[in-house]
């Protein structure tokens, strides 16, 4: 049944018109150098994109990856098919491609609830928090943040993080232990039937082993810890499986960089605990750098603020604008510096 594999309403309104020309649907679960695993009515499917959908698609984020919906021919006995149409995302996970200017890459399409993970031992970052968050909620995505290995920690110290990841934005926070198993239950009661939940994080943090045990089973490989405490990279590709529960989970490799993309927010997208001060600032479009009557610049002097979450959030804020720029207007804006830079040569 499509609706196993999170099929509703919304995805139907768009999908009936390839059903009316005679393409099946499916729901891509795995991309590997190009071959997408898919599965539908007819089960589970490999399958690739048509050479028309190539010639038609310049930008690799266009291609399906996990999570996307896909009309598609069926041949091979059930067992193999050609992908037509991508479907419309309804929600969307996708980071700035190094090096592209104007690209961006898809890490997971359709998505409703991100479990940011983040390790108490070792990996916990406030500033790659904050991008996580914006990444997700710039996709329309619910995000949860949950905090691994709190057996490696005091409650003490639990509890600190716990409340340095509500100083960042208001957000719902699970702490887990794979060795007490913790927490566990709480992220299974998250996910909920129908509804499609990722995994998010740096290497070793134990997604794969979370997800293992969301399974009740040891479906994928892991790695022992180092004598550190810190976890060793295993997932190298994403993939979606089904819990026994009915929802669908998306395990993804670990992403210690990456660029942020998308319009400056006016809901705490960029920085939320700047912009739950912002909202006291004198002029209601104040920048929080040099403006008179500047609540930011306030709590800053006043050490409510930390130095730190203003400084991250000054990057990120220019780093959304400058992704936000399309492709064409970057390169008319490189071409009047250009012009600029040799009419200041001709001057001297």
């Amino acid at each position: 049944m499509l609706s196993d594999s999170g099929y509703d309403e919304w995805f139907a309104g768009h999908g009936e018109r390839w059903l009316a020309d005679g393409l099946s649907l499916a729901r891509i679960v795995a991309v590997d150098r190009g071959r997408c695993m898919a599965t539908g009515n007819a089960g589970e499917i490999a399958a690739e994109v048509s050479g028309r959908f190539i010639h038609e698609h310049d930008d690799p984020a266009d291609y399906p990856c996990v999570g996307d919906w896909v009309a598609l021919d069926i041949h091979g006995g059930l067992s193999a098919g050609v992908i037509h149409h991508v479907l419309p995302r309804r929600t969307w996970l996708r980071r700035r491609t190094a090096g592209q200017t104007g690209r961006h890459q898809m890490i997971a399409a359709n998505v409703d609830v991100a479990f940011i993970v983040q390790s108490c031992h070792y990996d916990f970052c406030p500033n790659r928090l904050e991008r996580y968050l914006f990444m997700v909620r710039e996709g329309g995505v619910k995000p949860v943040v949950v905090l691994t290995k709190t057996d490696m920690v005091s409650a003490e110290a639990l509890e600190g993080l716990v409340a340095v990841v509500h100083s960042v934005a208001d957000v719902d926070v699970i702490a887990t232990s794979a060795y007490s198993g913790d927490g566990v239950d709480a992220v299974k009661a998250a996910v909920e039937a129908g509804k499609t939940c990722c995994l998010l994080g740096s290497s070793g943090v134990g997604k794969t082993t979370l997800t293992n045990l969301l399974l009740g089973r040891e479906l994928f490989a892991t790695q022992h810890v180092s004598a550190t405490g810190e976890g060793r990279h295993q997932t190298t590709r994403r993939q979606m499986v089904i819990l026994s529960g009915g929802g669908l989970l998306v395990d993804t490799p670990g992403m210690r960089e990456f660029g942020v993309i998308g319009p400056e927010s006016e809901e705490g997208f960029v920085g939320e605990a700047v912009e739950r001060l912002a909202g006291s600032c004198r002029f209601h479009d104040c920048r929080h750098e040099r403006e008179p009557g500047c609540a930011v610049r306030a709590a800053l002097e006043a050490g409510t603020l930390s130095q730190e979450r203003y400084d991250n959030y000054i990057r990120l804020r220019k780093e959304a604008a400058f992704g936000a720029l399309s492709l064409h207007e970057r390169r008319h804006r490189d071409k009047n510096f250009s012009k600029l830079v040799k009419s200041v040569k001709k001057q001297r």
